[in-house]
């Protein structure tokens, strides 16, 4: 429970955080994997564990003390050195982290013909590295394939202990291997969404600037117009000078109230910016986004609300659902968002979608979360606007 502690504190997210480049860039020396594995965060509670490799030697020690109890002794103690570090070698490539795995494999299968049925106490460690170096899709597969050949074999041969071993290990590898995967996608929704509110500032920047030019360039030449005709009218018809004055106080309010709209849509969510956002943030973590290219008019209250509405939906696509693909549906009166992934674990805290429930009921409108096995559909459904 130490080592899994370990593997879900923040120091994991460095897999996220470190880039590619970053990651590439380490050099492959025992030197830098000790610092690699220190820098994980995962070392001093993998070395625990290691003692049991103890009960493999014994057994060997036991069964033909000699030369092959040694050589026994030389490759255990070398797996378990591998073992250890395969917390750091997680920082490098994908490349490396395969041919690390390989190694590991190798040796074990190449006790098999020295150790005979006691290799089978060493199922644990094996079932660790799948999920320590292998990516999740291909690890959880192939651990419990693993993990359930051993038990099979334990039990036909009478190896009890390393058949409850090998259920233990499956059950605490799939934990570990979970905890990360979870570390892994709340550090890049934490990326996405931190490149998303540089990208939304620059956004709203442009959009000011665009929308003050507009607004502001119309109004300022009515004025100039209006105000050089009233200045020759002055004397000759004041009437007529006037009126040209009448237009230029409405045009200056006009131009006031427009120039505040513009600055205030800084402050609020909208749907068509979380819908931009969402479509960045899925993609990141390689879920296929189904978005609308444009939006229907909607009123300023209902644009806010249906942002909210999208922004816990993806939220959650991203934290809960494994999903591969999620679509957003919006119209003048509903928006649904849904997902192909698990559904929302029963143990889940629902406290954004009951805050969103109750934002939803003060505006008048109706949520509904349909959540199951193949995915999960949360579809919010709003009065005609009048």
């Amino acid at each position: 429970m130490s080592l899994m502690r370990s593997l879900e504190a923040p120091p994991w997210g460095t897999w996220v955080r470190g880039s590619e480049q970053e990651a590439a860039s380490r050099p492959l020396t025992p030197r830098a994997i000790h610092r690699a594995a220190v820098e994980s965060g995962g070392l001093a509670f993998a070395l625990p564990p290691v003692l049991f490799i103890a009960i493999p030697i014994l057994f060997a020690w036991l069964g033909e003390p000699g030369p092959w109890a040694a050589l026994v002794t030389s490759m255990l103690l070398v797996y378990g050195l591998l073992f250890v570090y395969c917390t750091g070698v997680g920082l490098y490539p994908q490349r490396v982290r395969l041919a690390w795995f390989a190694v590991c494999t190798a040796l074990l299968l190449a006790l098999i013909p020295i150790l005979g049925e006691n290799v089978l106490y060493m199922v644990m460690f094996q079932a660790m590295t799948h999920v320590l170096l292998l990516p999740w899709r291909w690890a959880v597969p192939t651990m419990v394939a693993m993990s359930l050949t051993v038990f099979a074999i334990a039990i036909v041969v009478g190896v009890y202990i390393a058949a409850g071993l090998a259920g233990m290990g499956m059950l605490m590898s799939w934990g570990i291997g979970y905890g990360i995967r979870q570390q892994i996608l709340q550090d890049q929704l934490a990326a996405a969404q931190e490149r998303n509110a540089v990208l939304a500032v620059s956004a709203e920047r442009e959009r000011i600037g665009r929308d003050l030019h507009d607004l502001l360039g119309h109004s300022l030449t009515s004025l100039t117009i209006s105000a050089q005709l009233a200045r020759r009218l002055l004397r000759t018809d004041p009437d007529a000078a006037g009126v040209q004055l009448e237009h230029i106080e409405t045009t200056v309010r006009q131009a006031l109230a427009d120039v505040r709209a513009t600055a205030s849509g800084m402050q609020h969510v909208r749907a068509a910016t979380e819908i931009a956002s969402a479509r960045t943030v899925l993609a990141t973590i390689g879920i296929q986004a189904d978005v609308p290219t444009a939006l229907p008019t909607l009123p300023e209250d209902r644009a806010e609300l249906f942002g909210f509405v999208i922004r816990e939906g993806v939220t959650n696509i991203v934290r809960h659902s494994r999903a591969t693909r999620a679509a957003i549906t919006v119209d003048e009166n509903s928006v649904s968002i849904e997902d192909d992934g698990v559904g929302i674990p029963e143990n889940t805290s629902r406290s954004g979608l009951h805050g969103l429930e109750a934002r939803i009921a003060v505006a008048g409108g109706h949520l509904e979360v349909t959540s199951a096995g193949t995915g999960t559909t949360l579809t919010v459904t709003m009065e005609a606007a009048p």
